[in-house]
């Protein structure tokens, strides 16, 4: 490491010095690319790259089945660390790529931006979009091995780090059809190599939804984590809606499934309101690809739902004169799924986290204007309850605004002041500040004290927190509890909350290490998901860990995080006889810790230990505030009964 950051030094010197030409330009050939820049290919080579590279192999095997050529794909981790993806589809072609001069899955594992979705003839709508799915998965194994089952015949191919280790040959005979991919990532380019279950089973549970009558089995082969699901939905996305309600109270039986086909692109909507539930869950996708930040497709079915609402209730007099529904009304409870298909989908990025296509927003906008004033007319008493909900949402709006707009004129009056208990601190660019949230003025008194006020600001909370999972708009805005929090961070709240106004780029959450603690952490949590999603997904939320116990002997002064880190240092104290007395108290709040304490132990960023709050499943994150922190017990319970036997210790 000392010596590439001397070469680099070296190199900019040179640099700078004039001394620039051909040979510092550096030309990567083939998939060298990727190894040397991964991140470029699949974000990050965090657990979330690695699991990008299965994505990118089962994304192939579902272009099969958009093709109406495959029903079943196996996801199976074995026991050494690989894992095998496997479709009955038609087999990558093994005859010879014209332009290359070599077989066609050579190309697709060996170069980048090759595959058969480019032209018009391999696929009619695939997910892939630049074609560096298999290639990029090739480059970042330590070893990978294809076997095609085409024509009567098993073809096999072996690569490790991309390169050829054995050249495409027939190793038998066979009577059936589709690819088996084998891999095992490289640990030379992943922080960690170990599959995550859970994380590939949800994926490809909502991927099974996405393409009803497509069966999926995930299968654990591991010692200790043996465990598999076959995942088949034949409702499709009607079930997937099901699904996301399962813990919440429907406000109609039935969920509304609308569909149309043009030419060559398809679209299906499927959406159902609940009654006990004030914000919306929209969820997009295009060729099964997720798009978080939505796009055309999304766009279009916002600006017909507001327009077929706002029509039906002026037809039935139930908006009167000038009365108008916004989006937000009209969207409040809402579960809905927009998926299209097309061909030539225009993304933003190689995360594909938009669709840009223009006309798809004409499309779904003409599908759901004509296809959902039908099912209202045909279903008045459904269409009247949605109604009903959304002029009552959009009179809790009119007092969220009036709250809403008396914080901004209180602002305004009194210079943009920030909240009397907040702390601030001196550093004025925010990608070098944090804030930290904490539990009650004891505690807030020894972070100010102990904290570093050129970086790190304080802002103590008290009382009990407004559980917003239970409440509309209206009572959030203005909230004694929460004004504090939305002022201090200075980005606004819900549709109006803008990521480039934060003023702190860390938001750290300290409570106590105990059951109140948690409580307060999971409350401000639903806050910042339901008010303010990005301050989560930009990965700005962190939870502190203060320690439970303080281990002393003598002047010798250790903590430990829990019980683990308490044995290690009990050992380690008590000496090679084992017989130094050591005395240990447990820690039961931050109050009781000396500001010195609370600075060297959970605050100091050389010592400290901070967990980013991180959202990987925007479904899984909806249901667990849902049940948690809903109106419906049932659920609850039924959610500590299944989890109970892990909780270990409570105050931990």
């Amino acid at each position: 490491m000392a010596e590439e950051s001397l070469k680099n030094t070296e190199d900019i010197n040179g640099m700078a010095n004039g001394d620039y030409d051909a040979s510092h330009i550096q030309v990567l050939e083939g998939l060298e690319a990727v190894r040397k820049r991964p991140g470029m290919y699949i974000g990050s080579t965090s657990t979330s790259g690695l699991h990008h590279l299965v994505y990118e192999i089962v994304d192939n095997a579902i272009d099969e089945t958009l093709a109406g050529y495959c029903d079943e794909v196996f996801v199976i981790i074995h026991n050494n660390g690989t894992l095998t993806v496997t479709d009955n589809g038609r087999g990558i072609p093994v005859d010879i790529q014209e332009q290359t001069g070599t077989s066609a899955l050579e190309v697709v594992f060996t170069v980048l931006h090759a595959g058969g979705k480019f032209g018009s003839g391999g696929y009619k709508v695939a997910g892939g979009l630049h074609g560096v799915g298999a290639s990029v998965v090739n480059a970042l194994s330590e070893w990978l091995e294809v076997r095609v089952h085409r024509n009567g015949k098993i073809h096999e191919m072996k690569f490790s780090r991309g390169d050829i280790t054995q050249e495409l040959k027939i190793v038998g005979d066979t009577d059936k059809s589709g690819t088996e991919v084998t891999f095992k990532p490289d640990s030379d380019i992943f922080d960690d190599v170990n599959f995550n279950y859970e994380v590939l089973r949800t994926r490809m549970r909502e991927q099974a939804f996405l393409n009803g009558g497509l069966r999926i089995t995930v299968r654990d082969e591991r010692e200790g984590h043996t465990a598999e699901d076959s995942l088949y939905y034949e409702g499709g996305i009607i079930e997937f809606v099901e699904y996301i309600n399962r813990s919440k109270t429907p406000l109609h039986d039935n969920v509304v499934y609308i569909s149309d086909e043009r030419e060559d692109s398809t679209a299906e909507v499927a959406l159902q309101y609940c009654g006990d539930v004030y914000n919306e869950f929209i969820l997009s996708f295009a060729n099964n690809i997720n798009t978080p930040d939505g796009g055309m497709h999304e766009t279009g079915f916002k600006a017909a739902l507001t327009r077929v609402l706002n029509d039906y209730g002026k037809k039935t007099n139930m908006l009167k004169g000038d009365d108008k529904l916004s989006g937000e009304d009209c969207r409040e409870g809402i579960t809905a799924i927009i998926s299209v298909r097309l061909m030539d989908a225009q993304f933003e990025g190689q995360t594909k986290s938009k669709l840009g296509n223009s006309e798809m927003r004409t499309f779904v906008d003409n599908l759901l204007s004509e296809k959902l004033t039908i099912h209202f007319e045909e279903n008045p008493a459904v269409a009247r309850a949605i109604l009903d909900k959304a002029i009552t949402a959009s009179r809790a709006r009119e007092a969220a605004r009036k709250a809403r707009d008396n914080i901004r004129r209180k602002n305004a009056l009194e210079g943009m002041s920030l909240p009397g208990k907040l702390a601030d601190c001196n550093e004025a660019d925010p990608a070098l500040t944090e804030l930290y949230i904490v539990e009650g003025d004891s505690a807030g008194g020894s972070a100010k004290g102990g904290r570093d006020s050129r970086f790190q600001a304080i802002l103590p909370l008290f009382g009990k927190m407004l559980n917003v999972e239970k409440a509309r708009a209206d009572k959030v805005y203005g909230n004694e509890k929460l004004t504090p929090v939305i002022t201090a961070l200075g980005a606004g709240i819900g549709e109006d909350f803008d990521e480039s106004k934060l003023r702190y780029h860390k938001v750290i959450l300290m409570a106590d290490a105990d059951v109140d603690g948690s409580h307060i952490r999971t409350l401000l949590l639903t806050f910042f998901f339901r008010f303010m999603r990005p301050l989560i997904e930009g990965g700005y939320v962190y939870a502190a860990q203060p320690p439970l116990f303080k281990l002393t002997r003598g002047k010798t002064v250790r903590w430990a995080l829990n019980e683990v880190e308490l044995e290690e240092a009990l050992t380690e104290m008590r000496g090679e006889d084992g017989k130094s007395r050591v005395d240990v108290s447990r820690n039961k709040g931050l109050g009781e810790m000396d500001a010195h304490e609370l600075w060297e132990t959970t605050m100091n960023p050389e010592t400290r230990v901070l967990k980013r709050i991180e959202m990987t499943d925007a479904v899984e994150a909806d249901e667990v505030f849902t049940v948690l922190m809903g109106e419906k017990v049932e659920p609850r319970k039924e959610y500590i009964e299944k989890y109970a036997k892990y909780a270990i210790n409570l105050d931990m």
